[in-house]
């Protein structure tokens, strides 16, 4: 068991509940010796000491602990089975989601990163009853210059798969993912990217949807083009649009609180857990604007990653079902999943990461309150209470 003192106040400004403590020295505590505090605790307090807790087990851990991946790339060949373009094993995708199920993800955004991705993306989403995004990424933006008939004719191809989809199962919740990835720009140079960015911020306008967006190493340019674009402290509400969420974030908290200040969400997965100065942007993360995603088959959570340290504390029992023994693509076993392929299932490992960020702020809180947080943006009432 853990000793560890009581916070005076909670990073995510989460509300407080009163610890419960248990006197040595005297049988009374006056009122200014106990402290808010987050999880409920058990331990002896010493008549001219701070207040001092004893954690429970953490296998104690019990609640309805449920989740909405708001990014995962179902899209992708490796959950058929193929690696790098190579064949390596059987087709496991009715396993991946299995296994998701099992670990509380009760239902996924699949995410497009370009036209064919968005119709394939529909398709899914339509078999399987959860929700897509249709955009273009913006490694991929120099597709709206290379298809045929030009930029237009691009742009009125996913403004048709929107059209075509905002209604019942596997609808369209979101336009992207789209944004700036300066990182990358051997793929589409920044000018391409900011001009096929504004034409998706135009769709989003059009339908009064969200946006899921991505910004790598472009901050600057990034919320500029959002202003001028009528983004501001409404998310775009008033210019027609209904805010968005910048997806598997990495920047500073600093950048993070810029964005929130404009009316957007912020969405972390394993790649926004990796350093030390990651996990000080995830922990500003405030929680009316806080979700998760795994972003799957990408951004797994390794034992490099400064994530790992609060890992360590995820009970036996969570441990199991956020993840499960792998085996190597060459190994492959039916019913475990393939190492390096990052699952749905996991999404419960981030959400751990951040209630540990947040120490006492207990783990079905945060859950819940990044479970509303999607439902609320994405309109997914079929999820409401």
């Amino acid at each position: 068991m853990r000793v560890i003192r009581l916070l005076k106040s909670a990073p995510l400004l989460w509300r407080p509940t009163q610890a419960i403590v248990r006197s040595v020295a005297r049988p009374s505590l006056p009122p200014s010796t106990v402290k808010p505090a987050y999880i409920r605790y058990r331990g002896n307090v010493s008549q001219n000491m701070p207040v001092t807790v004893v954690a429970r087990p953490a296998e104690e851990v019990k609640g309805n602990f449920r989740f909405i991946d708001i990014g995962v790339n179902l899209t992708d060949p490796v959950f058929r089975g193929y690696h790098h373009g190579r064949k390596k094993h059987d087709d496991d995708f009715e396993a991946v989601l299995e296994r998701s199920r099992a670990a509380g993800v009760k239902s996924m955004i699949i995410t497009s990163g370009s036209l064919h991705e968005s119709k394939e993306a529909l398709e899914l989403a339509k078999q399987h009853g959860f929700y897509a995004t249709v955009g273009c990424h913006p490694t991929r933006s120099a597709q709206f210059d290379q298809f045929r008939g030009g930029p237009d004719a691009y742009l009125a191809a996913l403004d048709a798969l929107i059209a075509q989809n905002l209604e019942g199962k596997g609808r369209v919740v979101a336009v992207g993912e789209c944004g700036l990835d300066y990182d990358r720009t051997h793929f589409a140079a920044p000018e391409v990217q900011k001009r096929h960015f504004r034409s998706q911020l135009a769709l989003a306008k059009k339908y009064h949807l969200p946006l899921f967006l991505h910004s790598r190493a472009a901050h600057a340019d990034f919320v500029q083009i959002l202003r001028e674009e009528g983004f501001r402290g409404d998310g775009g509400r008033g210019a027609g649009a209904k805010g968005g969420v910048v997806h598997s974030f990495t920047g500073t908290p600093e950048e993070a609180a810029e964005l929130m200040d404009m009316g957007f969400h912020i969405s972390i997965n394993g790649c926004g857990l990796k350093t030390t100065e990651n996990l000080a942007a995830a922990k500003s993360v405030r929680p009316d604007r806080i979700m998760f995603e795994t972003d799957a088959p990408w951004c797994s959570m390794t034992s490099t990653h400064a994530s790992k340290a609060h890992l360590s504390s995820l009970p036996a029992s969570l441990n199991g079902l956020y993840f499960p023994q792998a085996t190597k693509p060459e190994s492959f076993v039916h019913g475990k999943p393939v190492k390096g392929r990052n699952e749905p299932g996991a999404i419960g490992g981030v959400a751990w990461v951040v209630h540990r960020l947040n120490e006492g702020v207990p783990f079905e809180k945060v859950t819940e309150k990044a479970w509303k947080n999607t439902v609320e943006l994405f309109g997914l009432h079929e999820l409401r209470e």
